[in-house]
């Protein structure tokens, strides 16, 4: 008899356990269905976004495919950043200016701009004269002499800790606009940088450009015939305009795209930038 007891139990046990085993199997599958769902959605926001017409000021609501399974996009302008790369090509005294006035507002003290802006100058330049507070090849550190392929290459240059340091740094640069701040996407804090932009003539600018609902990137914004006709909203004389015209655009064409999709609890992001402006966009950097 307790023989038989002692089999019973040690077959409920291991039924117990092969249930729980299939029910870990069934959870797992569960999972990988929803994480290949989340994905899929992902994608197909991205797609949609990607569209030749779609712009940043397209109306993109978030998509509800089924109960549980959708997906979500935003659309900004590249060109609304600072193009690192174009800041520093040519070392022309006024976009260098824009990244010092730009390290200041991050926060940087005066000789940790001057390391930071030396080194860096060094690290893209094609020669190894070392500038006064810069770095060539030293030991293990060895600059690319070339321009950066990503705004991350900056972790590798030195004299830049204080800025990469920071949480959100890389939300400001880039290295894919076409290169001049784009008037069109910009927001107060970068066409602050701009010489000769008071606060009250951004601000004003700022409100005609988001049209009545008041909002950047939705329809009703105003769209200027041509670059030189927002002299005037920005309240700046033609010659005024003429002297800022070197640093910046209007309708840069290249986006940011970001697409979240979702399957319950799950969720996938993908994030690309993208150049419109022919029947394929063209694409400058996928990640996800």
């Amino acid at each position: 008899m307790i023989i038989v007891l002692w089999a019973l139990l040690l077959l409920s046990a291991a039924t117990i356990t092969w249930v729980m085993w299939v029910q870990q199997g069934i959870l797992a599958h569960a999972v990988d269905n929803r994480t290949v769902e989340a994905r899929a959605m992902a994608h197909s926001g991205m797609t949609l976004a990607m569209h030749p017409q779609v712009t940043r000021m397209t109306p993109l609501p978030p998509e509800e495919i089924y109960p549980g399974v959708g997906y979500e996009v935003r659309v900004r302008g590249e060109g609304g950043k600072l193009n690192i790369n174009w800041l520093l090509r040519g070392e022309e005294p006024m976009k260098l200016e824009i990244m010092k006035q730009y390290l200041q507002r991050r926060g940087l003290e005066l000789h940790q701009i001057e390391t930071f802006m030396d080194c860096l100058l060094d690290y893209v330049d094609a020669d190894n004269v070392k500038r006064l507070n810069g770095a060539e090849d030293d030991g293990d550190y060895h600059p690319a002499n070339r321009e950066l392929l990503s705004v991350d290459e900056l972790l590798r240059v030195r004299g830049t800790g204080p800025l990469v340091s920071q949480p959100g740094w890389r939300d400001d640069l880039t290295i894919y606009s076409l290169g001049p701040i784009d008037l069109a996407s910009a927001d107060a804090p970068v066409l602050a940088l701009i010489p000769g932009l008071s606060d009250a003539r951004i601000q004003q600018f700022l409100k005609l450009r988001a049209g009545r609902d008041g909002k950047d990137g939705t329809e009703d914004d105003v769209i200027f015939p041509s670059i030189d006709a927002i002299a005037g909203a920005l309240g700046l004389t033609a010659s005024q305009f003429e002297v800022l015209r070197p640093l910046v655009s209007y309708q840069d064409p290249t986006m940011n795209i970001q697409s979240i999709g979702h399957s319950g609890d799950i969720t996938r992001k993908v994030e690309a930038v993208v150049r419109k402006g022919g029947a394929k966009p063209q694409i400058l950097s996928w990640r996800e």
